[in-house]
């Protein structure tokens, strides 16, 4: 897998957003990934240093449509990432605050 395919998008809600000022950021990575190719992935994309990266894996919500029918929306793997002291910080993640 190349880091494209791995890190697929940032996850962008208050309580990740509170992270970002102790280098703390989160995203949505593939379900196959494990922890070490989800540091590589990051190193490259963004050009820094990964301390650690905690896994959870999302399980998909029960969703109604209409009064018989209903599903599950898909489950997912959030990674959360931790850089070093000495890293840069993710440029992306910098113009929201």
């Amino acid at each position: 897998m190349i880091a494209h395919d791995i890190v697929i998008r940032p996850i962008i809600t208050e309580k990740s957003m509170s992270g970002v000022l102790n280098k703390v950021y989160t995203f949505e990575v593939a379900k196959s990934a494990n922890k070490i190719e989800i540091a590589k992935a990051c190193e490259e994309l963004f050009k820094v240093e990964v301390a650690k990266v905690n896994t959870v894996s999302v399980r998909g919500k029960f969703r109604r449509q209409g009064r018989n029918n209903g599903g599950y929306s898909k489950s997912w793997k959030k990674a959360i990432i931790t850089l070093k002291e000495n890293s840069k910080p993710i440029e992306f993640f910098e113009g929201m605050m």
